[in-house]
Formats: C-alpha cells, sequence, structure tokens
C-alpha cells in the first residue's frame, strides 16, 4: 500500500493524473506532458553536436559560451554547414583577463570589441592537430592570422597551448589555455 501511495505522489509531482476509480487504467499522461515527452531529444555523440553544443556541454567553457551569446555568434557557430576551426579559451584562460576589462566586454556597448575578440578563436576550414604543421598560419574570421607551432606532441597557436580537441558536427574545437587578443 505504501508503494501505490509513493507511486501516485511521484505521478502527481510529474504532472501526471490518476483517475478515481482503481478499476481503470493507472495512469494517463496529459498533453502538456505528452508535448513535452515530445521534445526531449536523445543524447548526441560528440560527431553529431555543432561547436556550440560541444562549448555549451563543457563545464570548462561557461565564460566562452557567455561571451559567445553576449557577441551574437551562437547563430554563425551552430549551422550546421559550418566547417569551422574553433579556438576555446578555458574559463581559467578568461581568468587571466583583468576583470575589469572581462566584464567591460560583456557589455552590450562593447559588443563589436567582443565579437572581434572571438573572431579571432574562430576560423575556417576544420584544422585537426594531426595536420598542423610547424609554423603554419590560418586565417579567422576577424581577417586576422594565427600562426601554429609543434613541439613534439605539444601543439600551440600564438602562445596558447592546445590542451585537447573535439571533432563535432561542423568543426574542431580546440581547447587553448589562453585567450588570443587580435593585432591591431
Amino acid at each position: 500500500m505504501t508503494k501505490a501511495i509513493a507511486v501516485l505522489i511521484l505521478l502527481s509531482a510529474c504532472g501526471r493524473t490518476t483517475p478515481t476509480s482503481p478499476s481503470k487504467s493507472l495512469v494517463m499522461a496529459t498533453p502538456s506532458v505528452q508535448a513535452a515527452a515530445a521534445v526531449v531529444a536523445p543524447a548526441k555523440a560528440d560527431s553529431e553536436k555543432t561547436v556550440v553544443d560541444i562549448a555549451v556541454g563543457s563545464p570548462d567553457h561557461t565564460t566562452l559560451v557567455t561571451a559567445v551569446d553576449a557577441a551574437g555568434l551562437v547563430p554563425a557557430l551552430s549551422s550546421p554547414g559550418g566547417i569551422y576551426t574553433v579556438l576555446a579559451p578555458t574559463n581559467e584562460a578568461f581568468a587571466e583577463l583583468p576583470k575589469a576589462k572581462l566584464d567591460d566586454l560583456m557589455k552590450p556597448e562593447h559588443k563589436a570589441e567582443l565579437k572581434r575578440i572571438l573572431q579571432h578563436h574562430a576560423g575556417v576550414p576544420i584544422l585537426l592537430t594531426k595536420d598542423i604543421q610547424d609554423g603554419q598560419t590560418m586565417t579567422m574570421s576577424d581577417g586576422t592570422k594565427v600562426t601554429f607551432h609543434v613541439q613534439g606532441d605539444k601543439v600551440m597557436v600564438d602562445g596558447a597551448t592546445i590542451l585537447g580537441s573535439i571533432s563535432g558536427a561542423n568543426g574542431v574545437v580546440h581547447v587553448i589555455d589562453k585567450v588570443l587578443v587580435p593585432p591591431t
């Protein structure tokens, strides 16, 4: 009997209704529950995620995700047809910037500057670490270039170390330990 009461409490908490007569069906979903169930999608593998999905799913990139949203770049980086290489600074990398500077960049009146900095972290085409050669350059979305250096297994880009990489549906995300500042 206590088990039945616990089930009824759980079902009512989930937005389901139960019939008053014990002879009828035990549980009946309300339309809102059915609609919510239809919206829930199965989890995607990394290779099915966009570069934005990858960043959003990383607890080490919350500052980057906030900045990309503030700069209005989510739609561009979510494009399934994109072929992006994204250099994704960690939260620790952003923490190395003066706090006042970072706070200032997040303000709407500095959206253009924030966008330029973030565009310096994304380029086309996809460049995997296994294909990077020492001294290789890449033109970024802001029109400036970054230079890669390879020292054994270590790959760096303009002084930042690539800590790891995740390939997604529309590009590759290289996790880096430094925010890259575009040349002026």
